[in-house]
């Protein structure tokens, strides 16, 4: 954490329990960040937790931490409602760090809606996921620099983006507004300013991958910077979808249509949006 003051901070903690043949949330929280609403549209063993910052976005100084704690056979899905906003930075950086835990068993799907960086921000965004023997997860990030769609470009400032699953997998760089070989080169974003991952994750070995691999990358016909990777390591398996380009609406939708494949195919589950998405 930065040494300068935090000027709004806000933490959440949430704990998914198996009650029977449900899923009970309890939050906890302190400041402005609330779970909304707990939902069970596929039923009550999948709890569907909706969470929202009522000030709309982050601005130099303030400090997000959520903090979730899936227990022995619990599922639950995190969304939000829309957009987390990082806005032009005046008073240092602005952070949301969120760290889960899943335990033998369960399961977690932490879906929020695209992350906004907005040229002048200075931002964090930190994605730490840890999963006991038995456990499993799918976990979704789109970050966009700048309003493409509006013309505003992401001419100053700087967003990290880290997301990681200690001792599997580490996604962290900085995207700062003034490095053209990473923003602009053919090695980097090739000037494109929307970028998605998908990472499903558990600690048993998957079946017939190549044939998942082929069905992953036909749902993302039509993104032609994209492609879905298989990483197998001692602590089990990984697979990761990534999408570039210039469309929030296609990019968010190409890794939805990986979600429901991975989530018929892994989980036995119906591929369904969360129904917080369509109002």
């Amino acid at each position: 954490m930065s040494a300068e003051v935090v000027r709004w901070p806000a933490t959440l903690a949430l704990s998914a329990t198996q009650d029977g043949a449900a899923t009970r949330v309890h939050a906890r929280h302190d400041g402005p960040l609330r779970l909304l609403k707990t939902l069970y549209p596929e039923g009550q063993l999948i709890a569907h937790a909706v969470l929202v910052h009522p000030p709309g976005g982050l601005v130099g100084g303030d400090r997000l931490d959520i903090d979730i704690d899936v227990q022995p056979g619990a599922h639950l899905l995190v969304t939000t409602p829309a957009a987390t906003r990082f806005y032009r930075s005046v008073a240092g950086e602005a952070v949301q760090a969120v760290t889960a835990r899943v335990a033998a068993g369960a399961r977690l799907e932490w879906l929020p809606q695209e992350t906004i960086a907005y040229s002048g921000c200075e931002g964090r965004n930190e994605v730490r996921l840890q999963l006991d023997e038995g456990a499993s997860l799918i976990a979704g990030e789109v970050l966009v620099l700048g309003l493409p769609a509006a013309g505003l470009a992401f001419e100053r400032g700087r967003m990290l983006q880290h997301l990681a699953l200690p001792g599997r997998w580490l996604d962290r760089g900085w995207l700062r507004a003034g490095d053209a070989a990473l923003l602009d080169g053919p090695c980097g974003l090739a000037g494109h300013r929307v970028l998605g991952t998908l990472a499903f994750a558990q600690t048993a070995p998957l079946a017939d991958v190549e044939t998942l691999l082929t069905d992953s990358r036909a749902c993302l016909d039509g993104v032609p910077l994209s492609g879905v990777t298989h990483l197998a390591g001692p602590q089990g398996p990984l697979l990761l979808a990534r999408v570039v380009g210039d469309e929030v609406e296609a990019m968010t939708l190409a890794l939805r249509r990986v979600r429901a494949l991975w989530r018929e195919r892994l989980w036995g589950l119906p591929g369904g949006d969360p129904r917080i998405w369509a109002t």
